[in-house]
């Protein structure tokens, strides 16, 4: 069942009109082979390091896991918390996930509406599939977005603004429909239902593609940030029962690893892939996380990361993943070995993997005081045991949520764990930083502002 929001969805705050380019997009739909090309396409542009790299380094050094010592000014306002609806950075984010969407929708529209027996080697079950492969892409976009560009659920309950709901094909990279912000809670049952759709039109082993398991465990992550305890832990709780995924017994997975038991989905990156419109993800995490050779040095851990780890001593998350080296002001600190391919520039971003479902599992159930699957306790142990640290006896929310510090640190989830929990996003960071300020989420991008005059801009943001 929903969580009761789709009937909320009035026509008004979605699309419904015939796509701009509806004749050209139809001359692709002529072969399982052109098809497939075009779903192919959606997973190239969520390659992008503005979709994979930039919203998880930005997230960590909005947060307190990265100590940002960069020199890009757009880099330099996030970091500082002023950022502008003028900045380059997010205002690739944006048109990079508008574009990501078009094509999902591209898709998503007309993939149905085909006979597929007047098309080459294409059959239903071809159909269903691609259709949920889009919808989940197009889910973990939309995710991405509303968490950077709206106040987290706990703000208002949802109600606040969050981003356009697009669900037609258009052309170009800013959507031509001039939507209002759908609210928070309409843009997460607009998630939910792709989601809920990957699942029944997916496989449970897709390759290196979209799985069922992959829109599972999203709907894991989506409802843990919704407060939905119960959900959040069954959904944990059947991505780790159904044996499809398993803790790696070391960190190998890291390295260019996509076919891991460790892994659900991952943005694949590989040594052949020429740039992508902006720089490709494994680009953007070789350039700031690593300082040599070639890399910039610019996102070292931060001193609170580093003391967070060392109170904790023989922590294989420390010991394994990081290395000594400067920074780009030539200090001397710690870098994270999480993206190791230097040399081919084709280290995986991480988006899912099995040991989030487990932390995941762990704070839904101690905050509902349920055991869906095992104990809060014996999950965080588990995670524990495979980073060679001594078990628990016993466990309250601030050990789970610094498990997840060191567990997924420069993967991006740390600013979220610490808004959705009414945590300030830096120690003594003041007003600036606390959950609710205009400038932890990101104004809504001038482009946007430009050509939609019914789109509200965030406060705050100029």
């Amino acid at each position: 069942m929903l969580f009761g929001l789709l009937m909320i969805l009035s026509c008004e705050s979605q699309l419904n009109v015939v796509p701009e380019d509806d004749v050209a997009s139809s001359t692709v739909f002529t072969s399982a082979a052109t098809i497939s090309g075009l779903v192919t396409g959606i997973y190239s542009k969520n390659q992008s390091g503005d979709l994979n790299g930039n919203p998880q380094l930005m997230s960590d050094f909005m947060a307190d896991n990265v100590a940002f010592v960069g020199s890009f000014p757009s880099l330099q306002e996030i970091d500082q918390f002023e950022t502008l609806a003028t900045n380059a950075s997010i205002d690739n984010i944006w048109l990079d996930a508008n574009e990501l969407i078009a094509a999902a929708n591209n898709v998503i529209v007309n993939l149905p509406q085909i006979d597929v027996n007047e098309v080459t080697d294409l059959n239903a079950a071809d159909v269903t599939r691609f259709v949920g492969e889009a919808k989940f892409l197009r889910a973990v976009t939309n995710f991405q977005l509303v968490n950077l560009f709206a106040q987290p659920f706990q703000i208002s309950g949802g109600t606040n603004l969050g981003i356009p709901i697009v669900t037609e094909f258009f052309t170009g990279d800013i959507a031509p429909f001039q939507l209002e912000r759908s609210t928070v809670n309409e843009v997460h049952a607009f998630i939910e239902q792709d989601l809920l759709d990957a699942i029944a039109a997916l496989p449970e082993d897709n390759g290196t593609r979209a799985e069922a398991g992959a829109a599972r465990a999203l709907l894991s992550r989506l409802y843990l940030y919704r407060e939905d305890w119960a959900r959040a832990a069954d959904f944990a709780n059947q991505v780790i029962s159904s044996g499809n995924y398993a803790l790696a017994g070391d960190f190998d997975f890291y390295d260019d690893n996509p076919g891991s038991s460790e892994n659900i989905f991952v943005a694949i990156n590989t040594a052949t892939d020429g740039p992508q419109e902006a720089a490709g993800s494994d680009e953007v995490y070789v350039n700031f996380y690593n300082p040599s050779p070639g890399g910039r040095g610019d996102a070292p851990f931060s001193q609170d990361l580093i003391d967070t780890f060392a109170a904790d001593p023989g922590d294989r998350r420390f010991d394994e993943l990081s290395q000594a080296a400067l920074d780009a002001q030539n200090n001397d600190t710690f870098f994270t070995t999480k993206y190791p391919d230097v040399v081919n520039n084709a280290s995986d971003g991480m988006v899912l993997r099995i040991a989030e479902m487990y932390l995941n599992r762990a704070e839904a159930n101690f905050r509902a005081g349920t055991s869906v699957g095992a104990t809060p306790l014996a999950d965080v142990n588990t995670i524990r045991a495979r980073a060679g640290l001594a078990a628990l006896g016993a466990v309250d929310l601030d050990a789970i949520l610094l498990e997840r510090r060191k567990e997924f640190c420069f993967e991006g989830h740390r600013r979220m764990d610490l808004l959705r929990n009414n945590l300030n996003l830096r120690p003594g960071g003041g007003a600036v930083s606390a959950p609710g300020a205009d400038k932890v989420i990101f104004p809504i991008v001038d482009d946007e502002i430009t050509n939609n005059p019914n789109i509200t801009q965030n406060p705050g943001n100029f």
